[in-house]
């Protein structure tokens, strides 16, 4: 129970955060932000595994550097969905696991409008994720997004409720 109220209350968080951004004037306001994906993750607490797979994958100076970066991220739910053997195994080989990650990031500031136009987007990890929009809905490799536009100084945070693999 304690965990539903935790990602309950994560959730609301993000979307707040979602709707101050909706709010404000078309443009980028993200020089007046000094939260980057990384601290943006660690303080919403829905995020914990993402986190840890990054620290274990020394990514952690590339996602605070300058940017900009585009992260589908998975929730911690996403990545409860990984069978435990196949996660440990990631988290055990440093350049798998840093493979998986980077499949995770596009290069540059992509935002929902712009996200919903593409039919593919090129990977930091060097393959392309599909991009579909199916009944309304936005999936990423048929991972859903289920939250967009989450702002740090040095991109965007898009949810997603899987986690990605790259083809082998």
């Amino acid at each position: 129970m304690k965990i539903v109220k935790t990602l309950a209350i994560a959730i609301a968080s993000m979307m707040y955060s979602f709707a101050a951004v909706a709010d404000h004037h078309e443009g980028d306001h993200s020089a007046a932000m000094t939260n980057d994906i990384v601290d943006v993750a660690v303080a919403n607490g829905s995020f914990t595994t993402l986190v840890t797979a990054i620290e274990a994958a020394g990514l952690v100076e590339t996602l605070k550097g300058e940017g900009p970066f585009t992260v589908f991220a998975p929730t911690d739910a996403a990545f409860a969905k990984v069978p435990a053997a196949t996660l440990n195994a990631l988290l055990a080989d440093k350049e798998a696991l840093s493979g998986v990650l980077t499949y995770h990031v596009v290069a540059g500031k992509v935002m929902a409008k712009d996200v919903v136009t593409l039919t593919e987007a090129t990977t930091v990890q060097g393959q392309k994720v599909m991009i579909e929009v199916r009944d309304g809905k936005v999936y990423v490799d048929n991972a859903q997004v289920i939250m967009t536009d989450v702002a740090a100084s040095n991109g965007v945070i898009h949810v997603i409720d899987a986690v990605i693999l790259p083809k082998p």
